[in-house]
Parts: structure tokens; sequence; C-alpha cells
């Protein structure tokens, strides 16, 4: 479907020309639609298949008419990487408008995001729970003129127990809302919420949360002690391209980052351990290429919206199988092909064979003396 069919007003349609886009993929031309008619919409699709853009375009365009200088979206965030990607879509998407957004965590002082909202009146809030029920219990934010309410990555959010938190804020908007879900997976808990906060909700389904198809999957055999060698090996041959490489822990991040760069490479790492600066500067070089590799821990799972990755690397097998799926989805993003590569010790082969079940098709087996390129050669 042609974005042109949607009919958006032309500064909205001028935005997304600018963009690049074109076709709309499956999760935007099946959602914007209901979104449009200000139905809840309960969208479930893998990451980088379009959510963002699924849910932001309809919203500017209904704002189009209505009252300015009012917080009138709320978008809640699981992460704070994830909540200024999407501010940095919604200024993409909304230029020419004249609406306004802002990104709400915590991390940083709170004294710049209450002179933003008080100086700026976004009509736009983008925000992580935490941060957002501090500022309203300052007086700082008043959720009654929300008219539209999106839960982003709704399934992470509850993972991180953000539930309570969810529940207070959704409490405090009174007025008539419209719900937007989106979710990679759909557990009982988002089930529940589903019918606890939206009404008649229109079901939006994209490949049955798996991973993307533009990716192919591969999977390393290695022992615990082997796998930085086997790394070593394997990042030798991905010329070009950047690389995201996932570590269970924050300390092993950091010293893998370290073991890299002192081994030549163009890497850093992104934990929790950092400042918001220094996350930020991380995601900038790596975002321009400046770092061609950057470790990290699943804090970046879902806040990473970069085309270039070409590899994404598990040098940690993640703990659940829906892990796995948000890992993998920061490659092959937009119909780019990617190549998702997972290192298994012994201790891990039980959640292979759950993460291959999930996928509806086992691995295909890596070996790391292999002939340039990496993507050609792994069979």
């Amino acid at each position: 479907m042609n974005f042109s069919s949607f009919s958006f007003d032309s500064r909205i349609q001028a935005n997304i020309d600018r963009a690049g886009y074109i076709e709309a993929t499956p999760i935007q031309s099946q959602a914007i639609g209901p979104i449009l008619q200000g139905r809840d919409v309960l969208g479930l699709a893998q990451t980088g298949t379009g959510k963002t853009a699924a849910f932001l375009l309809p919203i500017y365009q209904r704002l189009l008419g209505g009252e300015r200088c009012v917080q009138r979206v709320l978008i809640l965030s699981p992460t704070r990487e994830l909540a200024e990607q999407t501010r940095k879509a919604a200024e993409v998407l909304g230029k020419g408008t004249g609406f306004r957004s802002i990104s709400i965590y915590g991390g940083v002082s709170t004294k710049s995001q209450i002179r933003s909202l008080k100086t700026d009146l976004p009509e736009i809030l983008i925000a992580c729970p935490g941060r957002l029920l501090d500022l309203m219990g300052q007086g700082v934010i008043n959720l009654s003129r929300i008219d539209t309410l999106v839960l982003d990555e709704a399934d992470q959010m509850l993972d991180m127990g953000f539930l309570p938190s969810i529940r207070k804020i959704i409490q405090a908007i009174k007025g008539e809302r419209q719900t937007l879900l989106f979710s990679a997976t759909l557990p009982p808990e988002i089930r529940k919420l589903v019918r606890d906060m939206q009404k008649n909700p229109v079901k939006v389904e994209i490949g049955d949360s798996k991973p993307v198809e533009t990716v192919s999957h591969y999977v390393l055999h290695v022992n615990q002690m082997e796998k930085y060698e086997s790394l070593k090996g394997i990042l030798a041959q991905t010329n070009g391209g950047q690389q995201l490489i996932f570590t269970r822990t924050k300390h092993r991040a950091k010293k893998l980052a370290m073991q890299l760069s002192g081994a030549g490479h163009q890497a850093v790492s992104l934990q929790g351990n950092l400042s918001q600066a220094q996350r930020e500067k991380a995601m900038e070089n790596f975002r321009t290429g400046r770092v061609k590799i950057l470790v990290a821990t699943d804090i970046a799972a879902r806040g990473i919206d970069i085309s270039q990755i070409t590899h994404v690397i598990n040098f940690d097998v993640p703990d659940t199988a829906e892990a796995y799926t948000h890992r993998i989805g920061r490659t092959g993003r937009m119909k780019h092909e990617g190549i998702a590569l997972t290192f298994v010790t012994p201790e891990d082969r039980g959640m292979l064979k759950t993460i291959e079940k999930l996928m509806g098709a086992p691995m295909r087996p890596a070996q790391v003396q292999l002939a340039h390129p990496l993507a050609a050669s792994i069979a």
C-alpha cells in the first residue's frame, strides 16, 4: 500500500516523502487506518517492522485542528533509549505541523525537562513510567487532557516491572481516550492489560511475532573459554557494516568492549553503569558509523533503530526466546538483510531449543574459519 492512499495532510505527506517512505510496511498498512478512525489498536509485530511510524503518522493527522500547547498525547516507553529514538522520529514525521514533543526519562536532571514542559508547552509526551510519575507527583505534568495513549513495547515494560506504574498513569487520564498498544509478544499479562484498558480494539498481528524474515540465523557451538577468540575470528570476516554484540551483564559488556578496542576494533559499550551523557555519546558514535561495534546488554535491545546494522551477535544467549526476538530485531530492519549469530555453550542448549521452537526452524551451523564475506559463507 502506498502512503499516498491514506490522504495525509500535505505537511505530513511531505515529511513521509523526505523520510523516503513509499510503500507502507504490513503493520503500517493495517494499523494506520483504524488509528485514523479513532479506534483502539492492539499491534503485534516483530521489532524493525515500522511500528513507530504506524502510530506517529496518524497521531499527527488527528492532532491537526485540535488544541495546541496542551498535553494531548502520551507515549510510554520502557527505556530511555527507545524514548529518545521515538522523539527523534516524532521530530522528523511532525516537521512543519507546529506540534512539539518532549522525551522524559530518568538518569538526567529534572530541571531541563521541567523547563521544557513550561516553556515549549509540548503536545506529545514520550516518557518512561518512573520519571513520568515523579514529575506528576511534583505537579509539573497533568494528564487530564490526554486523549491518545500509546504503550510502546508493552511486553518489555511488563518484564521490567512497570505494570503498577502503568496502572497509576492510566488512572490519572480522566477523559475519553484512544489507546494504542504495541508489543512483539502477547503474554497473559498483556492480554489482561488489553481487556482492562482498551475498548473493542482492532487487532493487527504481523508475522506471528517471530523474528523478521530478512534475518538469517546461525549458531556457533563453543565452550565458554573459546568465546572471545571465536568472536575475534568472526569479526575479522565481517568487513563493513555495523555489529551489535549482546552480553548478559554490564561488567561483561564493558570488559568485552575494552578487549575489542585493545585488539584494534572500533568498539564501545552501552550498559547501565554509564551516565546518560556517556550513553548518548556511545549511541551517536555508533549511529554515525564512527564506531563499528557496539557491545550492549539487553537495555539496548529495543532502543536502537539503525538500518545499517548488518550483524547481531549474541555473545551470551538471552534468558528468554522473546528476548532473542527483541535482540535480533536490531538487524534486518525495514527490509534490509541481516545476520544473527548466537554463541551457544553446552549449558545453553536448552534455551537454543526454545528459541528454535519460537522460530519454527533450526538455526544453521556456523564455523569460525570462514571465507569473506560472513553473510555468504556461513552455511
